[in-house]
C-alpha cells in the first residue's frame, strides 16, 4: 500500500513539474514577444531584448532539463550514498 502511495505522489509531482514548466514557457513567450514588440515600435535600433531572451532562456533550458531529463533519485542511489560513510560536513 505504501509503495502505491509513493508512486502516486511521485507521479503527481512529475505532473505538477511539467505543468509549471509549460506555464513558465508560455510566460517566457508572451513577455518576450511584448518586449520585441516594444523594441520594434520604438525604432528597432540595438536589439536590447536579446539580454532578456538569453538570460531567461537559460533558466527555461535548465527548467526543461530538471523537468524532462533529470533522473529521479532512487532507493539504490540513497543506499549507495549511505554506504559511502559519514564524510558529510554537518
Amino acid at each position: 500500500m505504501t509503495d502505491d502511495l509513493e508512486r502516486r505522489e511521485a507521479a503527481i509531482n512529475r505532473l505538477k513539474n511539467r505543468r509549471a514548466f509549460w506555464q513558465g514557457l508560455v510566460a517566457y513567450a508572451v513577455v518576450n514577444a511584448f518586449l520585441v514588440g516594444v523594441w520594434a515600435v520604438t525604432g528597432a535600433g540595438y536589439f536590447w531584448p536579446m539580454w532578456v531572451l538569453g538570460g531567461w532562456g537559460i533558466g527555461v533550458v535548465l527548467h526543461a532539463y530538471t523537468t524532462f531529463w533529470q533522473r529521479p533519485i532512487t532507493e539504490d542511489d540513497i543506499d549507495r550514498e549511505m554506504g559511502r560513510g559519514g564524510n558529510a560536513v554537518a
